[in-house]
């Protein structure tokens, strides 16, 4: 994969030139018909107010992104301006191919609006702003109430025990599952958060490098995922699911519980009246802890982009407030922006859960770490192929674990040797 980038790397230099000096290329890469039709309204207000330019969006589908996108670099298409998912920042950063931001946010008069969380994310890669995140993901538990009801469950669980109880309650349901459980890409997220429940940290390496996934915590956590699936109290079919599948298994009444970040809300508020849904605390481990990931996606600049000045114009109007808040409101991450944080909109019941989280003492997110130059393929390739396997039993949790570990430690301590 990094000869495939540095092959992109030297391949963009050369052809950057071909980009008309009036047509920006936008990637998007989490994408869905809602994300792209807000994209297109915002993107038809940046034409309107710059006459002459034009902006093609190049949509890709998520769970294919990852390598599309690194085909796509390769073969000479290179955008002007990517949507960024933090996973892959250190990849394209440590290549070369962002443009480094701060220049720009100098001079911007929205910069002060950003809350210090989103500039110390954006930085995440040798202090510098390569990304700018356009909003947080942070998971929660989205529960059935009408499946509990039926169940005989009386209310969402607050513990990883009680999650397992009220699932076999529900499995019992005829073609009912306790979890939709995210087998497929973007998966990573479930297993960290109830691993590290598990486990009572959310650490992933010690100091002197090696991973923390084989512990015995850790591993008892991914013992735990593997048997919510064995005994049947995830759909079947749930070891491919991915964002579209999980979220459809929960509005379509197939499954009771979802782990997911706000953007969720957006089909499953469509789909389901308020009154029969609601979003909670992820259920907590043994020590009372429970540790959601939180991550973020952003706009960056690829630096082989010939139109830099006007690049940077889009990304400001994406993100500025009147594009920050249209977006956020349609795609459900929670605002970058100082001001947004007050908009009637996120007072509302749907984020309670979210922001219950934030205020609970022994809730601690987890952010990944996606300084790892080699985070992106273990996170959309090596992760998807090992816990499939794991889940169909071809290898053991153990197995899984120490194959996870041994990655992760071999890139923690290579970036350990450069500080």
């Amino acid at each position: 994969m990094k000869k495939l980038i540095a092959a992109a790397f030297a391949t963009m230099l050369l052809s950057g030139t071909a980009l008309a000096d009036t047509t920006l290329k936008l990637v998007e890469v989490i994408t869905s018909p809602e994300r792209t039709k807000t994209l297109e309204s915002i993107v038809a207000k940046f034409e309107a107010a710059n006459p002459g330019t034009k902006v093609e969006i190049i949509s890709l589908p998520w769970g294919e992104s990852f390598q599309k996108f690194a085909t796509m670099v390769s073969a000479g298409e290179i955008p002007d301006v990517m949507e960024m998912p933090d996973t892959w920042v250190s990849l394209y950063a440590n290549n070369g191919m962002l443009e480094n931001l701060e220049p720009y946010l100098e001079k911007w008069e929205t910069t002060p609006d950003l809350t210090e969380r989103a500039l110390e994310l954006g930085r995440s890669v040798n202090n510098t702003a390569y990304t700018l995140p356009y909003g947080f993901y942070l998971n929660a538990m989205f529960y059935n109430k009408k499946l509990l009801s039926e169940a005989g469950v009386s209310e969402p669980p607050k513990t990883m025990d009680e999650f397992v109880e009220a699932s076999k309650k529900i499995a019992a349901l005829p073609g009912k599952s306790g979890f939709c459980m995210r087998g497929g890409p973007g998966g990573l997220n479930g297993w960290v958060i109830f691993a590290a429940s598990m486990a009572g940290d959310n650490k992933f390496f010690n100091e002197d490098g090696t991973s923390t996934m084989n512990s015995e915590g850790w591993k008892k956590g991914i013992t735990w995922m593997v048997d919510l699936y064995k005994n049947g109290l995830a759909p079947k079919d749930s070891v491919n699911w991915g964002f579209n599948e999980t979220v459809a298994g929960f509005y379509s009444g197939t499954c009771a519980f979802l782990n997911q970040d706000p953007d969720a809300l957006i089909a499953i508020a469509e789909r389901m009246k308020p009154e029969d849904f609601g979003v909670t605390i992820m259920p907590k481990g043994p020590d009372g802890k429970t540790f959601p990931t939180i991550g973020f996606a952003g706009w960056s600049m690829m630096s082989g982009s010939q139109n830099k000045d006007l690049s940077w114009k889009l990304i400001s109007m994406l993100e500025g407030p009147e594009g920050n808040i249209e977006w956020n409101k349609r795609t459900g991450a929670l605002p970058v922006l100082k001001s947004a944080q007050n908009d009637p909109f996120y007072s509302g019941e749907q984020f309670k859960g979210w922001f219950d989280e934030l205020a609970d003492k022994n809730v601690v997110p987890t952010v990944m770490p996606t300084y790892l130059e080699e985070f992106a393929f273990f996170k959309d390739s090596l992760v998807i192929k090992t816990s499939q396997e794991a889940l169909l039993g071809d290898i053991t949790p153990d197995q899984l674990a120490d194959q996870w570990a041994e990655y992760l430690t071999k890139a923690q301590q290579k970036h350990l040797s450069k500080q």
